[in-house]
């Protein structure tokens, strides 16, 4: 039978059990008939309550306040991935509200990170957003004084001026740094944990897909018209795909999404895509499927499912591309939407079609950056490729126009995404009602990250 789109389902079920009829993304998974890696079979979710979430939190200047004063400086964020800073002297500045750290890979090799302010009259050492190469010391432009790249004082011009100075205490302020999977954490908190123990269960379940073994072939900051949160919640749930991306309802099982809740700062979905929706009103083959996907019928094999015949396609056109084998690369790895996001603000694909990874910083309360990096395998044969130069869209530009972006269909989709975000901003800001309602389980993952979020908030 086929089932309705807009079904009720089972009301007699407890809260947040309901399920949109049709197969799970795990029978889905079954029917690949592969073997995918062992943490996309991981599930797990929890009911979180069904209370109005208050509009408030996204357009108070208030609100907006505390987490620039309670959130941002406790939490561990990436700041740049290693190879934007191979060489000794090679820096990055990352940025999120009045915070800055200057990102250096010292002579042991050793990347640190420092606050990027002059102990001396604070002046910032370089600017914010920028990067550069060379460095043999850390000279502040305003007086000239001068760090090693270990962060150990090195020079006071017309030192005979500061007899108070202890060179020990004189340093550059330390961040905590560390790295995973390629990618620079840092925390403005001195007192932050190690790195591994806030990532929790990411490490493990990229083990089999490692960052660490891709590079930045896209990337890419637009400012977007929205609170951060508003707009990062935006990616977090497939239940907009109905009405926001209508050309992909034929081959995504968009309701079927599977949401993951797996500790405080971690949680996924997985949504199966190239996979056929079970809610048409008439069922679609597999050789309509398979059109749809871009190929011709004739040529999908008798018995063949349709995703796996595209998936056989894809490992080899995308392996001559890009240089690698992806013979072995499961089909959900292959063509699946499976995204990590890690508190408070980063999103992790571990997949090969959709390789994005991506982040959303506060500029106001209204606005925000929305940053990409795309993220392809290193080739088997040959050097790493440098990353991708740093391109950067205004509010009302296309992600389009980017010319990395010219004829991929992601550039579409986020287009249609973020023109969701200024009339989202705008209505909740005339609404009269006092907040937004969310399904429990379709939306669960933007009630946990408010539930996270207040224990930084209230501490």
């Amino acid at each position: 039978m086929k089932y309705d789109l807009y079904s009720r389902g089972d009301l007699s079920l407890p809260p947040g059990a309901a399920r949109c009829p049709g197969p799970s993304a795990q029978e889905i998974l079954d029917r690949d008939g592969d073997q995918p890696p062992a943490a996309l079979r991981a599930s797990r979710y929890e009911f979180l309550g069904d209370e109005d979430l208050p509009f408030s939190r996204y357009t108070s200047q208030a609100f907006y306040d505390k987490e620039i004063e309670r959130l941002w400086p406790r939490v561990w964020q990436w700041a740049c991935r290693e190879e934007h800073v191979p060489n000794i002297g090679d820096y990055w500045v990352h940025d999120v509200g009045p915070y800055s750290a200057l990102i250096i890979r010292g002579a042991d090799h050793q990347i640190r990170a420092f606050v990027n302010a002059c102990p001396h009259r604070g002046m910032q050492f370089a600017d914010a957003g920028s990067q550069g190469s060379g460095k043999q010391f850390v000279r502040c432009p305003f007086h000239g004084m001068s760090w090693n790249l270990d962060g150990t004082l090195r020079d006071i011009p017309c030192r005979w001026d500061f007899p108070h100075v202890e060179d020990d205490k004189f340093g550059l302020d330390a961040l905590p740094c560390d790295t995973w999977g390629g990618f620079v954490f840092i925390s403005f908190d001195s007192d932050a944990g190690p790195l591994r123990d806030y990532l929790e269960v990411l490490p493990e379940h990229f083990a089999d897909t490692p960052l660490e073994n891709r590079y930045v072939s896209l990337h890419m900051e637009k400012v977007l018209p929205g609170n951060w949160k508003m707009c990062m919640e935006g990616f977090l749930e497939a239940y907009h795909v109905l009405a926001t991306h209508p050309r992909g309802l034929r081959a995504s099982a968009w309701a079927n999404t599977q949401y993951d809740i797996f500790s405080p700062h971690v949680t996924r979905f997985l949504q199966n895509l190239s996979s056929g929706n079970p809610h048409f009103e008439r069922d679609v083959s597999q050789p309509e499927l398979f059109e749809f996907l871009g190929h011709d019928r004739a040529d999908l094999p008798p018995g063949m499912l349709a995703r796996n015949r595209h998936a056989d396609i894809l490992r080899e056109q995308m392996g001559q591309t890009l240089g690698v084998d992806l013979s072995e690369v499961s089909t959900s790895i292959m063509l699946d939407s499976i995204e990590y996001h890690l508190f408070p603000n980063a999103c992790f694909f571990p997949g090969i079609t959709i390789p994005l990874i991506y982040r959303f910083r506060p500029l106001t309360v209204d606005t925000c950056i929305h940053e990409i990096l795309m993220l392809s395998p290193v080739p088997e044969d040959g050097p790493r490729p440098p990353p991708a130069p740093r391109v950067r869209v205004g509010i009302d530009q296309s992600y389009t126009e980017v010319d990395a972006f010219a004829g991929n269909r992601l550039a579409a989709v986020l287009d249609e995404d973020t023109d969701n975000f200024r009339r989202q901003s705008a209505g909740m800001k005339a609404s009269r009602k006092a907040g937004q309602t969310l399904g429990n389980y379709q939306e669960a993952r933007i009630r946990h990250f408010h539930h996270v979020l207040d224990t930084y908030l209230r501490d």
